[in-house]
Parts: structure tokens; sequence; C-alpha cells
């Protein structure tokens, strides 16, 4: 059909475009279809929906900016990120979501040369642009702009100005579809935008040269995969942790049974101990641990380790602290110490030295360690880097940032 080729059209004039090519991984996320039912286009984050009459009737460079639009939704995840602000005022939402995009895609083209913002082409808006775009927002995320459009609201405004009536725009996001997704289906879909904005970054280099400009250092960061640390966190020890207990029908639950209930017995061995170290050098306050460590006694209540070993450290090991009971008090008793330099070396010596061996270790440091990532580990180890930069890799084991 007539509509289905423009579209294809435009999302390879899209690609071909150095600067547009960063949306290249995106743009092959979900399906893309021409929709009679659809007035404008929509999105609910992953499927991407286009109205016929709509395509028909935008010139060439309109098309073009809403699909780089719709695909910035579902780079920016904002139908899953940004659902709470949906909930408590849809429009407001939606139209906090417009503004980011379109001036960021604004800045990427100024000049429009691959892209411009659809205009009303009758009505008492005609000519007049169909989007949302305000200079106010430049820098902000879709939350800090609802923030003002929600003080403006209730101070007896309409909720921001900029370029068109309230309620209006050129897409629809369907936020119900969004919501709709299984638990397992949104964990696909994160894992397809991290792996699409890769490919976009890398097709960006390959185009522009590596050395070329047009991204903004504020959207290289935005495109940069935003890891969940308590995803991976807990992905890492369940892992090399599986509770190795097994049920078993050949020996009866005696304690089941005399409540009149046949149930299977426990067998097998407990899962062993596990090492959470955590640097005290003065960068990581409590705010932090206490976040941390909750995150931890919620993996141990799955796991169930024979025990937690908490140890405190800067240049030296300065506090041991076990707990058998799978950390429940874990946050509530436990006395930090420490405060001097850093050197993860101390931790893996320590653990030598005391002949532990746990199933895994869980450093949290700032990562300023001077090259030191300790060596001989007894096992594998998972480093939290908090507060560091965001460049940093430990020398060995696995790294996340912790934001």
């Amino acid at each position: 059909m007539l509509e289905e080729r423009k579209l294809q059209k435009s999302k390879i004039s899209l690609m071909r475009d150095y600067k547009f090519a960063l949306l290249q991984g995106i743009m092959m996320v979900g399906r893309t279809t021409v929709d009679d039912k659809v007035n404008t286009a929509c999105t609910d984050g992953r499927d991407e929906r286009y109205g016929r009459k709509f395509v028909r009737d935008l010139q060439e460079k309109e098309l073009n900016f809403v699909v780089a639009h719709e695909c910035a939704h579902k780079m920016y995840r904002h139908l899953t990120t940004w659902r709470k602000l949906y909930d408590e005022d849809h429009t407001l939402a939606n139209r906090a979501c417009d503004y980011v995009i379109n001036l960021g895609l604004k800045d990427l083209d100024p000049q429009g040369r691959t892209v411009q913002m659809p205009v009303w082409r009758d009505g008492p808006q005609r000519g007049k642009p169909m989007g949302f775009i305000d200079e106010r927002f430049r820098g902000m995320n879709a939350k800090q702009v609802f923030d003002i459009l929600k003080q403006e609201q209730q101070e007896g405004g309409e909720g921001g100005g900029g370029g068109n009536e309230p309620g209006d725009g050129f897409d629809e996001h369907d936020w119900d579809g969004a919501g709709q997704m299984s638990e397992e289906d949104k964990r696909t879909l994160e894992r397809e935008v991290d792996q699409a904005i890769r490919q976009g970054l890398m097709a960006h280099a390959k185009i522009a040269g590596t050395d070329a400009g047009g991204m903004s250092r504020e959207l290289a960061e935005l495109m940069q995969p935003k890891i969940n640390w308590r995803e991976v966190l807990r992905e890492f020890v369940k892992s090399v942790c599986r509770n190795k207990d097994k049920s078993s029908w050949r020996r009866v639950n005696r304690r089941m049974l005399s409540g009149g209930y046949y149930m299977p017995s426990m067998i097998g061995e407990r899962v062993g101990r596990i090492v959470v170290a955590v640097d005290t050098s003065g960068s990581i306050g409590m705010v932090e641990l206490t976040d941390f460590l909750s995150e931890v006694k919620g993996i141990a209540e799955e796991v169930s380790p024979e025990k937690i070993d908490l140890i405190y450290w800067d240049s030296e090991v300065a506090a041991h602290e076990e707990y058998d009971d799978g950390g429940s008090n874990i946050v509530s008793t436990t006395k930090p110490k420490g405060g001097g330099g850093t050197a993860p070396s101390c931790v893996s010596r320590y653990l030598k030295d005391k002949n532990i061996q746990p199933e895994c270790v869980v450093v949290l440091t700032d990562g300023y360690v001077g090259g030191d990532w300790g060596s001989d580990w007894p096992a594998q180890v998972l480093w939290c880097i908090v507060k560091g930069d965001k460049g940093t890799v430990a020398g060995n084991g696995k790294t996340i940032h912790i934001d």
C-alpha cells in the first residue's frame, strides 16, 4: 500500500542520516503498522501504529519527525518509566513526554534538513506546530517538566504554553497497552531496548565517524543503557547461590504430617556463605548503605544462605559481622567502621587468612582504588560502584554502577 511504502521510506531516510542513525536499533524493536483505527500516530513503548490518512497527508520531513518522535518514546521508555505521572494526570504526562522529545529532535536537526514538526493544515491553528515545544524545558526530563506544568495548572494556568491548545498533539500514547504487558514481556522489552540503543550508538559512530559531532552530551548520556542495579545484584547472587535444598517424597515431612498434611521433606545441601564487603573510606553514606543492605537482606530471604559475612574495610578490614539468620536484622544492627584509605586487596587477603570460602563476594565501593582490585578472590565478585566515575570497570569480576 502507498502509506506503508511511505512509512518504510521514512525509516530508511532516518537510518541513513548520521544524526538519526542513533535510532536504527530502536526502529527495529516491536512492530510498525499502518492502522485505520488510529487517528495520528501511537506507541505502547514497543509497537508503533500510524493512521493511514495521517501518513498520507504528511509531507516527507513531517513524517520523518513523527517516526523519530515515536521511536524516542520507546528509547526513553516513557510509557513504563513515567506510569505514575500518567496515573496522576493523563494530559500533563502526555505533554511532558512530548516536550522533552520535540525539543531534542529540534536540537538534532535545527535547520530542518531531515525532520520538521508537522503543522496544522486548517482551522484556527493553521500553520502552527502540531506538537508541544518550549525552550524553558531544555535539559529537563519528563518528571521535571511535569512538575512545572502541574504547578502552573494549580496556579490557574493551563499547564504550559508552547505551540498549541491544551491536550492537542500529533500522536497518542498507549499507556493502557503498555500496562497490559506481562512482567516477562516488560523484561524482554527492556533488554531489547538496551541492545537497540547500543546498536544505534555503533551505527551513529560508523556513519558519522568517531570524531563527528551532532550528538549533545545530554543526549549521549540519556541514550546509554540504564541498568537496574537491584535486578543485576539479585540475578548475580541467585545465579551463583541457588538454594541446593530439594524436596523429596521419599521422606515425609513430619511437622506437616502432625497437622494432617502429607508433604515432602527437604534434602540436600544448603547454600554456603555470602560475603558483602563495604568500602567505608568516606564516600558511601548511611543512605546508600541502608538501601544496599536492604536489598541484600531481600535476596538472602530468597536464596537462604548459611551465613552472611558483612565486612567493613578501607585500607584494612575494620570490622567483620556475621549473620546466621539470613540477615534478618542486618540493617538495624550493623555498626559500620573504618574511614581511612581504599584498598580492596585487604579484603581478599582477609578472606584467605580466615579461610572463608563463600559462594560469592559482593563489594560496595566508590571505585577510587588506585588500580587495586584485589587478587585471588575465593569466589566470583560483583563490584557495585556508587558515586564513582561511570567509566570505571573493576580489574576482575563483574562491575555495575549504582546511581
